[in-house]
């Protein structure tokens, strides 16, 4: 399985981003999709998970009510839409897939994209 992660870049405060996440080689069925963020000089972070097929999701503290996790099935891509940008949410922005449908732990993530960058100015 191949995580391609897209959509970063550089944004002002303030402004939005929509991230890609697509699975080649193998499907994201029966898999939850999650987004993870790590800032320079900072830990991996959870930002927001979202299970199969799609009922349930989850959000950091820091991000919710801004972005918004998303999956389309049939295209096999799962989204996360960034509104009101910040400098704080500058970092790079990792797609994993879990071993199972639910679970949005870090160590339970079986497949792990490149990540993205997301850079925001002031």
């Amino acid at each position: 399985v191949q995580l391609q992660a897209s959509g970063g870049g550089s944004v002002q405060a303030g402004g939005s981003l929509r991230l890609s996440c697509a699975a080649s080689g193998r499907t994201f069925s029966y898999r939850a999709v999650t987004w993870f963020r790590q800032g320079s000089g900072k830990e991996r972070e959870f930002v927001a998970g979202i299970s199969w097929p799609g009922a349930r999701i989850s959000y950091a503290g820091t991000i919710k009510g801004r972005f918004t996790i998303s999956r389309d099935n049939a295209k096999n891509t799962v989204y996360l839409q960034m509104n009101s940008l910040t400098p704080d949410d500058t970092a790079v922005y990792y797609c994993a897939q879990s071993s199972g449908p639910r679970s949005f732990s870090m160590s339970d993530m079986e497949y792990w994209g490149k990540g993205t960058q997301v850079t925001v100015s002031s």
